[in-house]
């Protein structure tokens, strides 16, 4: 990975802000990127998949559903940049995570799935 693609990556702030929520929680789906981001799906897809063009991100399907993480093959000193970064601008975010922090659809799924129980409050 290219030092200076990856410094392009963090330089917008939607994909910064992005990159730190998945940070801080390992994973996301698309619909809790934006709810936190409050942005519209095909904004917040469009940037994933630009994180995901230059490696930053993997993702995986789960039904309707695509989670994101960090690619764990990424250099160890651009995961420090990131941590520090998330560390050291709580502000940055704080918005987002307090959005993040209610349930999502895919939570509602995970319930689902965990008791056989369908919530009948999710809309994906």
């Amino acid at each position: 990975m290219n030092p200076v693609d990856l410094f392009k990556t963090l330089a917008d702030d939607t994909r910064l802000k992005t990159i730190c929520l998945i940070v801080l929680r390992g994973e996301l789906c698309v619909c809790d990127l934006v709810s936190a981001l409050s942005l519209s799906q095909p904004k917040i897809s469009r940037h994933l998949a630009q994180l995901k063009a230059t490696g930053v991100l993997l993702d995986r399907k789960q039904k309707q559903w695509v989670y994101y993480r960090l690619n764990p093959d990424i250099p160890a000193w651009f995961d420090q940049v990131l941590k520090l970064t998330v560390a050291g601008n709580e502000a940055l975010i704080s918005d987002a995570r307090r959005n993040l922090s209610g349930n999502s659809c895919c939570d509602e799924e995970t319930a689902e799935t965990l008791t056989g129980i369908a919530p009948n409050t999710c809309q994906a």
